[in-house]
């Protein structure tokens, strides 16, 4: 049953007010492919527009708190906890985007999650595309949830952790 729909077949916001306020966690992640010279300019902190990860880090995390903005059905969350993290991949000349939200509500932040990883994936492309427009973003997904009815749920094939957020799973 699709939940944001009504007896009509109307879009509609679901209505949380009867359930149980629980502590709820998202994880999500994305990685962004680029060129060796985009990547080396990223790494060196050489890129013109400064630092990509930094400015990434902090349009993750403020995407995840306006999400409800974002995306017409979601519910506005008063989020305690939202962390976006990298990890480079020289190999491979990607990023990979971790991101991590919590709060204690009546529903989950899942959306929240994957809106953090996806900004902070489009910042790193808008802040190195005049080196290379051709950089991918792929494999944007939830990894990992935890709270509400379906308890905790992690995607099988998800990248692994990255430090910063797996230490933080100790506290949940």
């Amino acid at each position: 049953m699709l939940t944001h729909l009504n007896a009509q077949g109307e879009a509609t916001m679901v209505d949380v007010t009867d359930k149980a306020v629980s502590e709820r966690s998202a994880r999500a992640e994305s990685e962004v492919s680029m060129s060796p010279e985009a990547f080396r300019l990223l790494i060196q902190g050489q890129n013109k527009k400064g630092d990509v990860l930094a400015t990434a880090r902090i349009a993750g995390i403020q995407a995840a708190k306006r999400t409800a903005e974002l995306i017409p059905l979601c519910h506005p969350l008063a989020l305690t906890k939202v962390q976006v993290d990298f990890e480079l991949d020289a190999a491979r000349n990607c990023v990979k985007v971790f991101s991590f939200c919590r709060l204690a509500g009546r529903t989950g932040v899942e959306m929240e999650a994957l809106t953090a990883a996806s900004v902070a994936s489009l910042t790193i492309y808008d802040m190195c595309k005049a080196v290379d427009p051709a950089i991918t973003i792929r494999h944007t997904c939830l990894a990992e949830k935890r709270g509400g009815k379906l308890g905790h749920w992690q995607r099988p094939d998800g990248m692994e952790k990255s430090e910063a957020l797996a230490q933080l799973e100790e506290h949940w």
